[in-house]
């Protein structure tokens, strides 16, 4: 009997071009009235926001083997992207064909040893190759380029890490963790006894940093460090999860 149900909620599942239709009839005259007011800037917080939830989603499953969660926040993310190919096709700019057209030539083409005769069989190799077809694609940045192109919009400690490998890459800097942990004691106390208020914030960003830079060195990264230590903290206090 389970199987014969599972048979027939396939059967009448939602596809892929049914979801499209969806999308296209709230964004129509006669649709919803907050989805038509959209637009690519208004929906930028919803993006991040749905992103992040996704994160948690792979969280839960972890955590608890439980994958309604992840199935639900991707389909939330997949809307997001839907939803700015309507968007950008009532602009004339691309549609959804052009988006899933462009990803799936980027990933043919950044994946030479899959799908050409080039070869990595290392996770380590596979980057190596990814960069220097990006740079082939993007053309000879100059290192200024590269870092300037970090998009701002990241979370702060991303997008310290990813700004902080351009840079030991380009300028062999940040590369000593002993160095770092040294500035980062220093900034520390800095921030212990100093009265000074602009003095503290200098010295509390530049701690932030360092001790970044040395979680980069460690292949350990600063945001999801974080956030375990905030999740410790609140099980600690026994703060329930918003259900």
């Amino acid at each position: 009997m389970n199987e014969e149900k599972k048979a027939a909620e396939k059967e009448n599942r939602y596809t892929w071009e049914d979801f499209r239709r969806i999308i296209e009839k709230l964004r129509a005259p006669g649709g919803c009235p907050w989805d038509r007011e959209q637009t690519h800037a208004s929906l930028k917080g919803c993006m991040i926001e749905e992103a992040y939830e996704a994160v948690e989603g792979i969280r839960i499953l972890d955590e608890t083997g439980n994958a309604d969660n992840l199935q639900e926040e991707l389909g939330d993310v997949l809307m997001q992207v839907f939803l700015h190919s309507q968007i950008a096709r009532e602009e004339g700019l691309f549609d959804l064909d052009d988006v899933v057209d462009g990803i799936s030539r980027k990933m043919i083409y950044r994946h030479p040893h899959v799908f050409g005769n080039a070869e990595a069989d290392t996770s380590e190799k596979v980057l190596q190759n990814w960069e220097e077809l990006k740079k082939q694609e993007k053309g000879n940045l100059s290192p200024e380029q590269e870092i300037a192109a970090v998009p701002r919009s990241l979370p702060a400690l991303i997008r310290t890490s990813k700004i902080l490998k351009k840079m030991d890459r380009s300028y062999s800097v940040f590369q000593n963790e002993k160095d770092s942990c040294q500035e980062a004691e220093e900034a520390l106390n800095c921030v212990m006894t100093s009265e000074d208020e602009k003095e503290v914030r200098q010295a509390a960003g530049n701690l932030l940093l360092q001790i970044c830079n040395v979680l980069r060195l460690r292949n350990i990264s600063a945001e999801e460090a974080l956030t375990d230590a905030l999740e410790k903290l609140l099980k600690m206090y026994e703060i329930p999860e918003c259900p």
